[in-house]
């Protein structure tokens, strides 16, 4: 495991197969059948490691924080789902408030749960996070569900009216599905709640939420969370392949 034995046998392997192509030309038939025998197998193997290697080294890199950010951004976040393997990846009939990992909760009010949560891998070029999403909805008896998505408590560190808090996602599903995105604010017995709809017709979508009017109270905040809400969802496979927040201060003129 690049010991110095370890680079000292590659070297010298290294130095054997430079001399026999250098020699090839005046190499004895009965030799060079040989070396191109050994010269195949080594080829094998070597291709083998490379396809491995490039196909692991492509892979967006684990605990990843890259992602676009808008000018003035005093605060971002990449929730840990998306960010690292979970000890468990993923539940099944999942309950209502079952969580995947610290950070992401689900909820419905189905009477029989057909839904699966499930980390996966990204292995896509453009993925940024090394990890997605993968929520598979069969029969829905429910009025509602939603993915729930707490914030950590340095989103509400000088958090006031003059921020705007952003979410950019990147969802695929199967077929078209409405959601909703929904921001929560408690403040002492009160929350605040500003809801934004998702565009269906893009793959990367974003919400934007304006607090100058939000009226909470700066001073008393407690907690911030985002609900995803997801409008008929039965029979559906929706892959959340990102998901980032950013805090920023309102342009002003």
């Amino acid at each position: 495991m690049g010991s110095f034995l370890d680079r000292l046998v590659h070297t010298a392997a290294l130095r054997r197969w430079r001399r026999d192509t250098a020699m090839a030309d005046h190499a004895p038939l009965h030799l060079l059948r040989t070396q191109r025998n050994q010269a195949r197998k080594l080829r094998s193997q070597l291709s083998e490691l490379i396809h491995q290697a490039d196909g692991k080294l492509a892979l967006p890199h684990i605990g990843s924080e890259r992602f676009s950010r808008p000018h003035g951004t005093d605060w971002s976040w990449r929730p840990e789902l998306w960010r690292g393997p979970l000890p468990v990846a993923g539940v099944a009939a999942v309950p209502s408030k079952a969580r995947l990992g610290s950070d992401v909760q689900l909820f419905h009010d189905c009477r029989v749960s057909e839904m699966t949560l499930r980390q996966l891998r990204n292995t896509r070029k453009e993925d940024l996070a090394p990890f997605g999403l993968r929520m598979d909805v069969f029969q829905f008896d429910g009025a509602f569900l939603s993915l729930v998505l707490d914030l950590p408590p340095a989103a509400l560190d000088g958090l006031g009216g003059q921020h705007v808090i952003r979410v950019d996602a990147i969802v695929e599903y199967e077929r078209p599905v409405e959601i909703f995105a929904r921001l929560n604010l408690q403040h002492g017995p009160n929350t605040v709640q500003i809801l934004q709809e998702l565009p269906q017709s893009q793959t990367s979508v974003s919400a934007e939420f304006d607090l100058a009017h939000s009226e909470m109270n700066e001073k008393r905040l407690e907690k911030a969370w985002v609900d995803l809400i997801f409008d008929a969802p039965d029979m559906n496979q929706v892959i959340i392949r990102d998901i980032t927040f950013a805090r920023y201060l309102r342009a002003t003129f």
